[in-house]
């Protein structure tokens, strides 16, 4: 509940040299002073805001100290939540860190539960649930495009990108209705023809921003991708150079990947959810043809499939069988390997035309063109247009809210240039604000951002 005071350990169980606590809510001052002592022996019962108090942390109504450490004192509205907050640091360690815990616990707080921290500041309006995502992006950073962006988000960005098109698409509809409402009276601001210049101007904003979907979700998600190929043609060697360890079994024995491997691997500045696979081809070991089975599940499932073929002998029908399964497969962005640069190239046919975005010539075994293999995959993901400063859809909910906008927006443009009245097309562009309003929570349910929240650990 909001109107309670929570408490919480913001800092990762373990060993370590600190540890931080927070407590948010309107007793804070309260649970403060009851477990908080200063270097002189009161208690830190009336603080000063944003001053650092070394004393002594103990359990309230008993004298023995479990602690010494430090408390700081943040006042409502001028806080992460826009509560009351404190944070005490004491040492770091699984148990002194659960003894001051239920210190604060039995001072009157009740403990925080996962994404509440984070949950208050965005109730409070401290911030909007696209700042919230990307904090949520922030922590779980493994690369540095993946910080970056969000950075970007925490910045206020995206945010400011939304509210630009909402404050435009506002104007015009607050022209239309007033030339519907007082037709004799000359109260709007925008002609006709202006109505539909800055409205055509807000669609073609509205589709770049739907745009930067492929870019944020690559950064921010990982692009599920799956290495396929012959059997022996080297994709577990080219798995092992993408996830920097002997992740697979390499031997010279054809089928010895037997199952679906997956890991998460950086590659340049692009996060994989990789996929290692059995050799597709006609076998009559059991255990081999399940792992083909698989393989061919996982390419099924994969937006980005990188081919390997054995450039040190002619193709054959089990590299055929592989090129007319990736002809089936529709949709996705196929990458073709040439393995084994390192030997004497021996390849007797081009592949069909169409059918791969790229071709690339690597030695798995020795690590030649993999570099160029690795920006080959950023330009395909990553948009040189997408700067830093703008504002970039990072999650399947976002992008949603923006195509309902965009679509909405299409259908008012579409409206006017038919001859409809300007009221038919106020009705699509209050759909249009609806959904733009989704994007920051304006108009979102509970559920959503229940779901959101809970994905953030205990303390944040």
């Amino acid at each position: 509940m909001i109107g309670d005071t929570i408490a919480a350990v913001s800092t990762p169980p373990g060993k370590g040299g600190v540890a931080l606590l927070r407590v948010s809510g309107p007793g804070t001052l309260q649970v403060l002073g009851a477990v908080f002592r200063t270097g002189a022996g009161k208690a830190l019962s009336d603080p000063e805001p944003r001053r650092a108090y070394y004393g002594t942390i103990r359990t309230p109504g008993e004298e023995e100290m479990i602690d010494d450490g430090i408390a700081v004192f943040y006042p409502a509205p001028h806080s992460f939540t826009g509560e009351d907050v404190a944070e005490i640091t004491c040492h770091g360690g699984v148990l002194v860190t659960r003894t001051v815990l239920c210190a604060l616990l039995c001072a009157g707080a009740r403990q925080a539960e996962a994404g509440e921290v984070t949950r208050r500041a965005f109730l409070n309006g401290k911030l909007r649930l696209s700042e919230a995502e990307a904090l949520g992006t922030l922590l779980d950073a493994a690369t540095e495009q993946q910080r970056r962006l969000a950075r970007s988000g925490l910045n206020g960005n995206l945010s400011r990108a939304v509210q630009a098109l909402y404050d435009r698409l506002c104007t015009v509809l607050a022209s239309i209705y007033a030339k519907i409402d007082y037709p004799d009276e000359d109260l709007a601001d925008l002609s006709g023809a202006q109505i539909r210049t800055m409205l055509s101007e807000v669609l073609c904003d509205v589709q770049r921003l739907g745009a930067t979907w492929q870019t944020g979700r690559a950064i921010a998600e990982g692009i599920p991708t799956v290495i396929c190929g012959a059997a022996n043609a080297g994709k577990s060697s080219l798995y092992n150079r993408l996830v920097g360890y002997d992740a697979a079994i390499v031997t010279d024995i054809a089928g010895t990947t037997r199952d679906v491997l997956q890991e998460s691997a950086v590659v340049g500045e692009l996060l994989l959810r990789l996929c290692d696979t059995a050799g597709i081809r006609q076998t009559e070991d059991a255990v081999e043809r399940l792992g083909v089975e698989r393989s061919l599940r996982a390419i099924e499932e994969a937006e980005l499939i990188l081919c390997v073929f054995d450039a040190s002998r002619p193709l054959d029908a089990e590299d055929e069988a592989v090129l007319k399964k990736l002809a089936g497969a529709s949709g996705k962005k196929a990458i073709a390997v040439w393995n084994k640069a390192d030997l004497p190239r021996a390849v007797n046919a081009a592949l069909p035309q169409g059918l791969f975005a790229r071709e690339y010539t690597i030695s798995a075994a020795t690590g030649q063109g993999l570099a160029a293999l690795e920006k080959g995959l950023e330009g395909l993901y990553l948009d040189g247009g997408c700067a830093p400063q703008d504002g970039i859809l990072t999650n399947a909910r976002q992008y949603a809210a923006a195509q309902k906008a965009k679509e909405a927006v299409q259908s008012a443009v579409a409206a006017l240039q038919s001859g409809m009245t300007q009221d038919i097309a106020g009705m699509d562009l209050e759909l249009a604000l609806s959904a733009l309003s989704e994007v920051d929570a304006r108009g979102v349910s509970a559920d959503i951002t229940d779901a959101i929240f809970h994905r953030f650990c205990v303390g944040k």
